[in-house]
């Protein structure tokens, strides 16, 4: 990996909706690896959710621009949404390392994304040559999901994160059940879910 650049967090997901999870374990990983900056991700047509209802990329991506002006290391990307066709992690590090060759980049994953990787990721001796996986430690949760080696998984990372208990399902079924669901999402975005009418019907 190129030496003398910066440090780049790279965070990508569906974000449906960004919570309050998601900006903890990203303050927790751009602390422990004394990152530069965190560039937030999300998915134009996330490939793996073909066949399930996904929420406007443009409203997702207003969200995550108000879950991630909290930190000045964070920022927001486009190179997803931008993109025609199924967002590729391969393809978005690849235009990344070509605009930051000397950076030294870190895939952000969890510990359930880095147990698929070699079975359902597109090309992931490719992603494993482009980025240093960073893999988010919930109380050992990674220690399992390390345990299939491809060629660079000995140059992973284990971030310790701490645990919140919550998800982008759970607060879409809080909203559907008319619960309160301000409590897990940043500042802002509960107002473009009521806004939008968002999360109401599954």
């Amino acid at each position: 990996m190129p030496e003398g650049g910066e440090r780049i967090g790279i965070f990508g997901g569906t974000f449906d909706p960004p919570h309050v999870g998601h900006v903890r374990v990203a303050l927790d990983v751009a602390d422990h690896l004394a990152l530069d900056r965190l560039i937030w991700i999300p998915a134009g047509r996330p490939p793996h959710k073909a066949r399930s209802r996904v929420t406007d990329a443009d409203v997702r991506l207003e969200m995550v621009r108000l879950a991630a002006c909290c930190d000045p290391r964070f920022e927001v990307s486009t190179i997803e949404i931008d993109r025609p066709g199924p967002s590729y992690t391969v393809d978005t590090l690849r235009a990344l390392r070509a605009r930051h060759p000397r950076a030294e980049i870190f895939l952000i994953l969890g510990a359930d994304q880095v147990r698929d990787l070699a079975r359902t990721w597109r090309q992931p001796e490719s992603v494993m040559a482009l980025a240093r996986l960073a893999v988010m430690d919930r109380d050992g949760d990674s220690a399992v999901a390390m345990a299939p080696m491809l060629p660079g998984m000995e140059r992973a990372v284990r971030v310790p994160v701490r645990r919140i208990d919550v998800s982008s399902t759970s607060v879409r079924a809080a909203v559907r059940a008319g619960e309160d669901f301000e409590a897990l999402l940043p500042p802002g975005v509960a107002a473009v879910v009521r806004r939008a009418g968002l999360y109401i019907h599954p």
